[in-house]
C-alpha cells in the first residue's frame, strides 16, 4: 500500500502510477484534477481492491483529503492528506477537521497518513531550528492521541530524532509526516522507518518536482520515506 503526496495530473505522475501497477499496485484512486495539472493532489496505489469514502467532518479540500476503505486480508481505512502551510491560512482549519474526524471515528481499523506540515514542538525539529513547530500544532497530534490515534513512530521509537525535511545550509530538519494508526489497527504495527532516497541527477528539470527537491525523501509522503510493516 502506498499513499503519496505532491501527485499532480502530469505526465511524470503518471509515469510514477503506470510504475507502481507494474509492482502489483494495480488498484490507484487519485486527487489529481486533469483540468488542473499544476496543483499538488494524492495517489493511493494497493494491491487490493480501494473504496473510496465520502466523510462528512473530512476537510474541504478535495485535492489534499482521500479517504477510502482497503479491502485487504485484514481490512482497514486509510486516510491520506497534505496539510496547507501556515501562511496560506487554511491549514488550521483542516487540522480542525481531521481532528474531529479522528474523534468520531467509529469504523473499524484505520489510519490516517501524510504531510501533515506538523509535528511537537522540541521533538519533531532540530535543536538549532529558531522557527518551528508551535503550540497549536503539537497541541493537534496530542489531541489525536487522546482520540486514540498513536503516531506509529513515536509509539514504537520513543523521542529518536527523525526528520523528513533537512537543510544541511540551515542546519534546520523537521519530522513533517506521520501516520496516525487507531487502536484497533496499533495491534497490526510491526516496524517504522524512514528512508531517503537518492537526488536524480535531472530532477530539477523535471516539472512536477520542485527545485528544492534535494533536500526531501521521495516516499508515500511528499518529503519523508514512512513505511510501516505488520509484526
Amino acid at each position: 500500500m502506498v499513499a503519496l503526496c505532491e501527485f499532480r495530473a502530469t505526465p511524470p505522475s503518471a509515469i510514477l502510477a503506470a510504475a507502481l501497477a507494474k509492482q502489483g499496485l494495480t488498484h490507484q484512486a487519485t486527487t489529481a484534477d486533469p483540468r488542473l495539472p499544476g496543483v499538488n493532489a494524492l495517489l493511493l496505489a494497493s494491491r487490493w481492491p480501494l473504496r473510496r469514502v465520502l466523510a462528512r467532518r473530512a476537510p474541504r479540500e478535495p485535492a489534499r483529503f482521500l479517504l477510502a476503505e482497503v479491502t485487504a486480508p485484514t481490512p482497514f481505512t486509510l486516510g491520506a492528506m497534505h496539510v496547507p502551510n501556515r501562511d496560506t491560512g487554511r491549514k488550521w482549519p483542516f487540522l480542525d477537521a481531521v481532528l474531529r474526524l479522528a474523534e468520531a471515528w467509529a469504523h473499524g481499523p484505520a489510519v490516517l497518513i501524510g504531510d501533515t506540515n506538523s509535528g511537537r514542538p522540541g521533538l519533531d525539529e532540530a535543536p538549532t531550528c529558531r522557527a518551528g513547530f508551535n503550540a497549536g500544532e503539537g497541541g493537534w497530534i496530542d489531541g489525536l492521541e487522546r482520540a486514540g490515534w498513536r503516531d506509529g513512530f513515536r509509539h514504537l521509537e520513543g523521542e529518536t530524532r527523525a526528520y523528513t525535511w533537512y537543510s544541511p545550509n540551515a542546519g534546520n530538519g523537521f519530522r513533517l509526516d506521520q501516520a496516525f494508526l487507531n487502536g484497533d489497527l496499533l495491534p497490526a504495527l510491526g516496524t517504522v522507518r524512514y528512508e531517503w532516497g537518492r537526488r536524480h541527477p535531472r530532477a530539477a528539470a523535471r516539472p512536477d518536482i520542485p527545485a528544492d527537491e534535494a533536500q526531501r525523501s521521495p516516499l508515500s509522503t511528499s518529503r519523508g520515506g514512512f513505511l510501516c510493516t505488520p509484526p
